[in-house]
């Protein structure tokens, strides 16, 4: 089971009792938000929910799996997302 954006934009709409557009809006500033900030390097936390954050690549030496060469492999960014006390006993749900 999974939920699309369209989705939950209409049960959010219909839980605060306002209009899709307006949570649309809303999402979407979020959304800009967040990617503004972790671009900086910025950890984003929202307590017992989640935390977003930016995290470094070390430069690594790997292989190419079709000929068997080794090729240098730049040092880069990823996204780390880590699930708060909230989200997590949701999941197990405990409460």
């Amino acid at each position: 089971m999974a939920k699309n954006r369209s989705e939950l934009v209409s049960e959010v709409a219909g839980k605060a009792g306002t209009s899709q557009a307006a949570v649309n809006s809303v999402l979407d500033a979020l959304f800009e938000v967040f990617e503004a900030s972790v671009a900086a390097g910025e950890k984003i936390t929202i307590p017992g929910w989640l935390a977003v954050e930016r995290t470094d690549r070390a430069a690594r030496t790997g292989r190419n799996p079709q000929t068997g060469e080794t090729i240098q492999i730049a040092a880069g960014h990823s996204v780390k997302l880590t699930a708060g006390s909230k989200l997590k006993a949701a999941v197990s749900n405990k409460k």
